[in-house]
């Protein structure tokens, strides 16, 4: 079982912690990561976009000229879609873009996604961050101490208010809870940061079932 550094959220090591090879020790699947993600990126989209069709744009109650007899081609509206102002044809309507992925998948791809920033030794846990009032200050400069640079993700106990408030409003950092956890963000950061309370294992996983 591998192990990382225990540290305070000033950088001083306070010994190891061993870290769960169900977890962070699984051989990465790339293809289930890039299926997983794909689908939780497609349920973000909006998917208002609606253009209107010929029986939805105003006007076009009266045929623009009779039948035969003028030279010219054959009209029934002005709001066909062949006519400027008309109808399109084809155009997107309100739509959802979710797609449906099995729990198994989800977990296999967030745990290939620890396991990959585990191999890359960008997987820290600290023994508690303890900020007695919200302070960006403080927070930013634990992450120096630590660090830890680039896009950081930051696993908090949903009840540390301090912690969450003191890392608001830092651009390149992430906060999210435990159960909130997922592949997207993980692998869209350079490290993810744990605490003691938050480190997922095996053994947790069964006794919440």
């Amino acid at each position: 079982m591998s192990s990382v550094a225990l540290q305070d959220r000033n950088g001083k090591s306070s010994g190891s912690i061993d870290l769960d090879q169900n977890i962070f020790g699984i051989e990465p699947n790339v293809a289930v990561m890039h299926q997983v993600v794909t689908a939780q990126l497609a349920a973000r989209r909006s998917g208002t976009q609606s253009t209107k069709t010929r029986s939805e744009v105003r006007g076009g109650g009266a045929k623009p000229w009779r039948q035969k007899g003028t030279g010219r081609a054959r009209h029934g509206s002005i709001r066909s879609p062949i006519w400027r102002g008309g109808g399109v044809a084809l155009g997107p309507k309100p739509r959802s873009y979710a797609q449906r992925t099995p729990k198994k998948m989800i977990v296999l791809a967030l745990r290939s996604a620890l396991s990959d920033r585990a191999a890359d030794g960008k997987v820290m846990v600290v023994d508690s961050w303890n900020f007695e009032v919200p302070s960006t200050k403080e927070a930013r400069n634990s992450l120096a101490k630590l660090g830890a640079e680039g896009r950081v993700l930051i696993v908090a106990d949903i009840e540390e208010v301090n912690t969450w408030k003191s890392f608001a409003n830092l651009p390149m950092v992430h906060t999210v809870s435990r159960g909130e956890l997922n592949a997207y963000d993980i692998l869209v950061s350079d490290w993810v940061i744990f605490t003691k309370e938050t480190l997922p294992s095996s053994k947790q996983k069964e006794e919440e079932k």
